[in-house]
């Protein structure tokens, strides 16, 4: 009963800010070009669907490749970290300087070193992907039981074998917390990259409408964006419950 109430409350609130935007437009007289009603919007959507889901094609392509380039490079990165305290020390504090910088400066560069197309659009991705994914790991593997690690040191194991055996799947709950923040971020970083320049996708949709002042035409794309993404979040969600059936069975008694 209480997951249901859980469900029903973010949905209400939908809802009443949906009424709300509804009758702002209505009553108050705002044009239409400067912004749509929810109606108005859920119209548009209706009818640009095919072209949407044509565009939602090539932004989930960039955003998918370059969410699975960011989470094997964390991994790689990850494991080389744990293996060598030195390469750590030097290499964290360079990840978190990274983040630093906005990654809307860094991409025209990309554009001019590979031209338009997918491969531009995926380094984006991956970069904004790559920072939660292995900050998170690199956490969880540190988590890791230090019982185990020295069990498995006594019976002669080597580094990669720890890493294997014991850091890696005492990291997976942290590894999915950091692939679920990755999993938002994935379309936005392809929607970054195709602003800045490409033939096709979500962003170069709403670039075009916002061009024309179709700004009906902007959210309906917007709203795709945002369906994209929480699908994108709900498909890891259903990735963890498979690979870490164990934990939630111990979150589930825990709530019992």
């Amino acid at each position: 009963m209480s997951r249901n109430k859980n469900a029903a409350a973010p949905v209400l609130f939908i809802l009443a800010g949906i009424a709300v935007w509804q009758g702002a437009v209505t009553f108050s007289g705002i044009q239409p070009w400067l912004l749509p009603s929810p109606l108005k919007v859920m119209a548009t959507l209706w009818e640009m669907l095919p072209l949407l889901a044509k565009h939602s094609g090539s932004t989930l392509l960039a955003a998918v490749s370059g969410l699975l380039a960011a989470v094997l490079l964390a991994l790689c990165l990850a494991a080389v970290m744990d293996l060598s305290p030195w390469f750590k020390q030097g290499l964290y504090p360079l990840l978190v300087l990274s983040q630093t910088v906005p990654i809307i400066s860094v991409a025209p560069l990309f554009l001019i070193w590979f031209g338009l197309g997918l491969f531009p659009k995926i380094v984006v991705v991956a970069l904004v992907c790559f920072f939660p994914v292995a900050v998170s790991t690199v956490a969880g593997m540190e988590s890791a039981d230090p019982a185990m690690v020295n069990l498995l040191k006594v019976m002669g194991s080597s580094r990669w074998q720890i890493i294997r055996l014991v850091r890696l799947p005492a990291a997976l709950p942290s590894f999915f917390a950091g692939l679920k923040i990755a999993g938002t971020y994935a379309v936005m970083g392809a929607v970054i990259g195709e602003w800045l320049g490409a033939s096709s996708g979500l962003g170069v949709y709403m670039t075009r409408a916002s061009h024309s002042y179709q700004l009906d035409r902007v959210f309906a794309a917007i709203f795709v964006i945002s369906l994209v993404s929480l699908l994108l979040f709900l498909l890891i969600t259903l990735l963890a419950r498979l690979a870490m059936p164990w934990y939630y069975k111990e979150r589930n008694n825990d709530n019992v």
